[in-house]
C-alpha cells in the first residue's frame, strides 16, 4: 500500500466534480492515507463540509486564520504536515491563481507555503481546457513541479463532449500509487534539451527551432519519478524544471565539453537536443559585411554528442531521439545501431501541431528486441509514458 501513512491534504473547489470528494476521501484512506480537506468558499456550493468531515475523521478547513490553530497559522501547520497536496476538482480559476503566485485563501497560500508534493486533477468544460490562458497556466503549473492528473474526456455537466471531467476517484488514487512508486529512484540522469548556437562572426549564427520543451517535459517526469536531474540545455526560454541542475550552453562543443563532465555517477543519459551537425571552420572576428551577392562559408562537422558518450566504457544506459521527416522507423533503427544506443525515441515532423515548437507530441520507441508506439500527447504524459519504458529497459539490462 504505496499510500500508507502518508499525509494527503486534499483541496477543493468550486466545480461540479466536486459532488465526488466524499468518495475520494473514502478511496484515499482505504488504502492508508491520512486525509485532511481543506475547501475554498466556492466548493461549498456544491460539497457538504459535514460530510468531508465524516469520510475523512478530521475537521474540514475553510479559513486562512484559524482561530483554533496554534497561534492562528493553522495554513503553515497544515503547510508542513502534508505529504502530499491533492487539489481534485482543480478548476480552471485554482490554476490561474496557482500558476501566477495568487494567495488570496486558504488553499492558495497552502499551496505556496508547502513542500508536499503537489498534484491537480483538472475539471472544467472542454473549452475552457483548449483556452490559451489555461495552456499557458497549464505548462508554468508543470514546470514549476506541479503534477497534473489527467483531464478525462467524455460528456459534461453542461451537454458538451471532450476533455475536461476530472478522473474518477479510482483512477485518481492509482496514478498517486504509480508515482509513489518512484521508479528512477536513486539514479542520476543527465538530459540534453533544445537547440545549440554555431557562431558565424558576433551577430550571427546558425541553429534550429528546437524549443526544449521535450526535453523539460523528461527532466521534470525524471525528477518526480525519483531520480536526481542534471539538465544541459541550448539557449531556451524556458524555466528550470523544479528541483533540477540546470547546465546552460551554447555550442555543440560547450554540450559535448558540459556532458562529459556530468558522466561520472550517471546512470541513464537522455539526448534530447538538436544538436547542430556543422560548424564554421572559422569565426570571423568581426561582423561580415554585406559586400558581394553571393557570401561562401565553410563548415565543418560537429562531434556527435550522443555517440562520443555511448562509446565511452563506462558509458551510461543512453536513450537518442531521432526527428525524422520520412522513413521514420528505418532511420531510426540505423540511428540506434551505428551509435550503439540502447534506446530510442522518434518522431515524425512532418505531422502538424507536433514536435518542434509544440506542447505536443506523438513517439515511436524502439529498443533491442522491441519497440512501442506513444500516441500523441502532450509532451509531459509522453515524457511519462517514455521514462516508464526507460526504467523498464534500464532494469532488464541491469538484471542480465
Amino acid at each position: 500500500m504505496l499510500l500508507s501513512n502518508k499525509n494527503v491534504l486534499l483541496g477543493v473547489t468550486g466545480g461540479i466534480a466536486a459532488y465526488k470528494a466524499p468518495d475520494l476521501v473514502r478511496k484515499l484512506t482505504a488504502q492508508g492515507a491520512r486525509v485532511r480537506v481543506v475547501l475554498t468558499r466556492s466548493a461549498t456550493e456544491f460539497v457538504s463540509p459535514m460530510a468531508l468531515q465524516a469520510v475523512s475523521g478530521n475537521p474540514v478547513h475553510q479559513h486562512l486564520l484559524d482561530a483554533d490553530a496554534e497561534a492562528a497559522m493553522g495554513h503553515i501547520e497544515l503547510a508542513k504536515w502534508a505529504d502530499i497536496l491533492l487539489i481534485a476538482p482543480a478548476t480552471a480559476n485554482i490554476m490561474a491563481k496557482l500558476a501566477n503566485g495568487v494567495a488570496d485563501d486558504l488553499l492558495t497560500t497552502l499551496y505556496l507555503a508547502t513542500t508536499a508534493e503537489i498534484y491537480l486533477a483538472p475539471a472544467m468544460n472542454q473549452q475552457m481546457w483548449r483556452a490559451a490562458p489555461t495552456l499557458r497556466n497549464l505548462q508554468t503549473l508543470q514546470l514549476d513541479g506541479v503534477t497534473v492528473l489527467g483531464p478525462d474526456s467524455g460528456e459534461q455537466a453542461c451537454g458538451d463532449v471532450g476533455p475536461g471531467r476530472m478522473l474518477e476517484p479510482p483512477e485518481i488514487v492509482s496514478r498517486l500509487q504509480d508515482n509513489a512508486a518512484q521508479e528512477l529512484a536513486g539514479l542520476n540522469i543527465v538530459i540534453t534539451a533544445g537547440p545549440t548556437r554555431e557562431a558565424l562572426d558576433p551577430v550571427r549564427y546558425i541553429s534550429n527551432h528546437s524549443s526544449g520543451k521535450m526535453g523539460f517535459a523528461i527532466a521534470h517526469a525524471a525528477r518526480r519519478a525519483g531520480a536526481t536531474v542534471t539538465l544541459i540545455c541550448g539557449p531556451v526560454n524556458l524555466p528550470t524544471p523544479a528541483h533540477c541542475t540546470r547546465v546552460d550552453v551554447t555550442s555543440a562543443e560547450e554540450m559535448l565539453a558540459a556532458a562529459e563532465q556530468h558522466m561520472p555517477n550517471c546512470d541513464i543519459f537522455i539526448s534530447t537536443a538538436a544538436v547542430a551537425d556543422y560548424r564554421a571552420a572559422t569565426v570571423a572576428d568581426n561582423k561580415i559585411k554585406k559586400s558581394s551577392d553571393e557570401l561562401t562559408l565553410t563548415f565543418i562537422k560537429n562531434p556527435d554528442i550522443l555517440a562520443t558518450i555511448a562509446a565511452r566504457p563506462d558509458a551510461p544506459f543512453t536513450v537518442g531521439f531521432a526527428a525524422e521527416s520520412q522513413h521514420v522507423e528505418a532511420y531510426a533503427k540505423d540511428k540506434m545501431k551505428r551509435k550503439r544506443l540502447d534506446m530510442i525515441a522518434a518522431n515524425d515532423i512532418t505531422r502538424e501541431g507536433l514536435g518542434f515548437n509544440s506542447d505536443n507530441n506523438a513517439l515511436h520507441v524502439f529498443w533491442d528486441g522491441g519497440d512501442e508506439a506513444l500516441p500523441e500527447g502532450s509532451k509531459q504524459a509522453l515524457a511519462t509514458s517514455l521514462l516508464q519504458r526507460v526504467a523498464a529497459q534500464y532494469n532488464n539490462k541491469k538484471s542480465k
